[in-house]
C-alpha cells in the first residue's frame, strides 16, 4: 500500500512539475521524494484529531519531525503550538508559514481507511473528533515544506518560521488560544517577520488556488440583546409591556442594517439572530427575552459601522415602546485582510504553481484567526482545492462528509515552498 501510495504521489507531482514549472528542478525533486511521507502525515493525523488545546499527540509529531531537522524548535507555545525556525545560509528577510492543528467536534462518516475513530468529551458530552475542516492537511503540507526547505537551507537567503498553532477552531470555554494567544506570548517579539503565509483547504477543484486582495474572510463578531418589558397574563396585553413583539419588531429592525443602512456596492455585511429565549406559558407575556446572533464583515470602518447600528436600534426601538435593550457585542476574529501590495506581488507565485488552476477567491463569510497575523505584518491567506471530481464527494467545511481529495497535497507543497523562496529572494 505504502508503495502504491508513493508510485501515486510522485506520478502527480511530476504532472504539476510539468505543467508549472514554479520551482527549480532540483527542488521539485525534493517536493516529489517528500510527498509519500506527506500522504502518510496527513493520514496519521486524521486518524488521530485532537481538539483546540488538546493537540498533544499532533504537537509532539510535529516537534520530532522540525527537530529532525535540526531547526530550533520552541514547544507549549499558547498550550501546544510548536515554532520551528530555520536559518539560511545568508542573511536576507524572514518569512513565517503557517499552519493550524486542531480538529472539530464532529463525528466522521467518511468511509475511509484512515477515518477517525476518536472520541472524547465536550462541554459536558459524549462527541467524535473529525478533522473536518482539513487542518490535517495543513499540516502534512507545512511539515514537508520544512523538509524541502531545510534540505536547501545553505542556500536561502534568510529565516523560514514555522508556526504550527492551536486552537483555531476556537478555544474551550473558559481558556484562550490559537493566534491571539500566540501573539500574545511574544511569538514574533524576538524574530519579526517581513511578511505572513497561510493556506485554507476548500471545496474547490483539487489543485485549484485562490486568492484576492483585501478584504478575504470575515469578521465575527457575536452580540447579546436583553429585551426588559413588563410581566402581564396574555390575556390582558395592554397591561404590561409585551418584551416578545420588541424583541420580534428588533430582527426585523436589524436586518435593515445590511440592507437598508449600508452601501451594498462597497463590501457586503451579515446581521444574523441565532436564537431568541424568553417567556414560560401561553398565557404569559414574560418581562424580558434575550436573543443572540452572529456579525459578518470584511473590512474595519464596516465593522465599526454595524456594530454602531445595532446598538442604536435595540436600544430606540425599545425605547419606542416603553422597553429598555441592553446590547453587549463581544469581538471575535477580525477580518483576514490580505496586504495588497503583498498579495499582488506573490499571486504571479501562485500562479506559476497553479497554471490555469489559478484563479481569484470569492469573499468568504467565515472567519479565521490568520487574520491576526495579518494585522501584525504583510500577510496572505489563499485557498488549496480539495474538492473530488465526483460531485457526490464534495461537502463544505465542517461536515460529517468533508473529505479532501489527496491530490491537493503536492501542489500545497509546491505553492508554500514557492511563496518561501520567491520571497527570501525577492522575487
Amino acid at each position: 500500500m505504502k508503495q502504491l501510495t508513493a508510485a501515486l504521489f510522485l506520478f502527480a507531482s511530476a504532472v504539476v512539475s510539468a505543467q508549472t514549472p514554479a520551482l527549480p528542478a532540483s527542488v521539485q525533486g525534493r517536493v516529489d521524494a517528500v510527498m509519500p511521507q506527506v500522504v502518510d502525515w496527513r493520514r496519521d493525523f486524521h486518524q488521530h484529531p485532537e481538539l483546540g488545546n488538546r493537540e498533544f499527540r499532533t504537537a509532539g509529531v510535529i516537534a520530532s519531525h522540525l527537530e529532525s531537522l535540526g531547526m530550533e524548535v520552541t514547544t507549549g507555545v499558547a498550550h501546544t503550538g510548536v515554532v520551528g525556525i530555520l536559518h539560511g545560509g545568508r542573511p536576507g528577510p524572514v518569512v513565517a508559514l503557517r499552519a493550524d492543528m486542531d480538529a472539530l467536534p464532529v463525528e466522521e462518516q467518511v468511509d475511509l481507511p484512515f477515518a477517525s475513530q476518536v472520541r472524547t468529551e465536550y462541554n459536558g458530552q459524549d462527541v467524535g473528533v473529525m478533522h473536518a475542516c482539513g487542518h490535517d492537511n495543513h499540516m502534512a503540507i507545512l511539515m514537508g515544506t520544512a523538509s524541502v526547505l531545510a534540505g536547501i537551507r545553505d542556500e536561502l537567503p534568510g529565516t523560514v518560521m514555522f508556526i504550527f498553532q492551536p486552537a483555531e477552531e476556537g478555544a474551550p470555554e473558559g481558556e484562550e488560544g490559537g493566534a491571539e494567544l500566540m501573539l500574545k506570548e511574544g511569538l514574533f517579539d524576538e524574530l519579526r517577520p517581513d511578511a505572513v503565509f497561510g493556506l485554507h483547504v476548500w471545496p474547490i477543484p483539487a489543485g485549484q488556488i485562490a486568492v484576492r486582495e483585501g478584504g478575504t474572510m470575515a469578521s465575527s463578531d457575536s452580540f447579546r440583546i436583553r429585551v426588559q418589558g413588563q410581566q402581564t397574563h396574555g390575556a390582558a396585553p395592554w397591561a404590561g409591556i409585551d418584551p416578545i413583539v420588541i424583541a420580534s419588531q428588533i430582527v426585523l429592525g436589524l436586518q435593515t442594517i445590511p440592507s437598508r443602512q449600508l452601501d451594498a456596492t462597497l463590501t457586503p455585511s451579515i446581521v444574523t439572530v441565532g436564537a431568541i429565549n424568553g417567556g414560560l406559558r401561553s398565557n404569559i407575556i414574560p418581562d424580558s427575552v434575550e436573543m443572540i446572533g452572529t456579525l459578518r464583515t470584511f473590512d474595519a470602518e464596516t465593522r465599526r459601522q454595524i456594530h454602531q447600528r445595532v446598538e442604536r436600534t435595540a436600544k430606540q426601538i425599545a425605547e419606542s415602546a416603553g422597553a429598555t435593550a441592553e446590547v453587549d457585542i463581544s469581538l471575535g476574529y477580525p477580518v483576514t485582510n490580505n496586504d495588497p501590495a503583498l498579495t499582488r506581488r506573490m499571486s504571479a507565485t501562485l500562479q506559476r504553481v497553479a497554471g490555469e488552476r489559478f484563479t481569484e477567491a470569492s469573499l468568504i463569510t467565515g472567519a479565521e484567526d490568520f487574520s491576526y497575523y495579518a494585522n501584525e505584518v504583510p500577510g496572505m491567506f489563499f485557498f488549496l482545492g480539495i474538492a473530488a471530481d465526483d460531485p457526490a464527494m464534495v461537502y463544505p467545511n465542517h461536515s460529517p462528509f468533508f473529505y479532501a481529495d489527496e491530490r491537493a497535497l503536492p501542489v500545497g507543497v509546491s505553492a508554500m515552498t514557492a511563496l518561501a523562496l520567491d520571497f527570501l529572494n525577492g522575487n
